[in-house]
């Protein structure tokens, strides 16, 4: 794609998950605040235009994500994420607390940052497990719904919400409170680096924390930037 600098992030992205990883080098936030330029995150980040341009221009080598998620109809990526996102959340929130606590035993004292880090984790774990199963009960049957009225079947789309935007925006909301609270997260530990007096425990604790915020980040992604998008537009001309 042809990137200029009134180039959205989000679009960016969305056409090649790849270039996530540039943007994370440049702390930009392709996730939850997607829907800005090149100039505008350049002018936040004090970074050059031209400069962060060149970068996304060039021949990347670092491998691809070879998955075309902007070619799948919205009831194949409800599935994925459900499948390759939703699970991984359910599974790694309890391993992930468990952690927590033995650092807060073991290191808390030294280190009383980690109880910040546990509560917020805590916060960000209540509220995701809540936000997921309203995607799965609600969202992501309607999504089906839609998908199958795309292709001509007569199917019931209505709901108990007027627009699938009102919950969608909803949804946006609770993907930057998760967005805040690991970048929090983030600046607390030092990027998840380890202090010096960090046992084995702390340096796996830390490595997952990382791992799912990565994860948070292109899960966030794909429902922000396509998802939702897609499930907009097609209820729009289904009207």
């Amino acid at each position: 794609m042809k990137i200029d600098k009134n180039t959205l992030v989000s679009d960016i992205v969305a056409k090649d998950y790849k270039y996530a990883t540039i943007f994370k080098n440049h702390q930009i936030d392709f996730c939850c605040n997607g829907n800005r330029s090149i100039d505008e995150v350049c002018r936040d980040n004090n970074i050059v235009v031209q400069e962060l341009i060149e970068e996304l221009d060039i021949d990347y080598k670092e491998k691809p994500d070879n998955n075309d998620y902007q070619s799948w109809d919205i009831d194949f990526l409800s599935d994925y994420i459900y499948n390759n996102h939703h699970k991984y959340v359910e599974n790694k929130i309890p391993e992930i607390k468990l952690y927590l606590e033995k650092l807060c035993k073991v290191h808390g004292q030294n280190h009383p940052e980690l109880f910040k880090v546990k509560a917020l984790f805590q916060e960000s774990a209540n509220e995701l497990t809540t936000h997921m199963k309203k995607e799965e009960l609600i969202l992501f049957p309607y999504f089906k719904k839609l998908a199958r009225a795309s292709k001509g079947n007569k199917v019931e789309t209505s709901i108990s919400f007027n627009s699938v935007e009102n919950p969608i925006a909803m949804m946006h909301e609770e993907h930057d409170n998760a967005g805040h609270r690991f970048r929090l997260i983030s600046k607390i530990t030092n990027s998840y680096t380890p202090p010096k007096d960090a046992c084995t425990t702390y340096n796996i604790a830390f490595s997952m924390l990382q791992d799912f915020e990565e994860d948070l980040h292109k899960h966030i992604h794909l429902e922000n930037n396509i998802l939702f998008r897609k499930a907009i537009e097609i209820e729009n001309s289904l009207k």
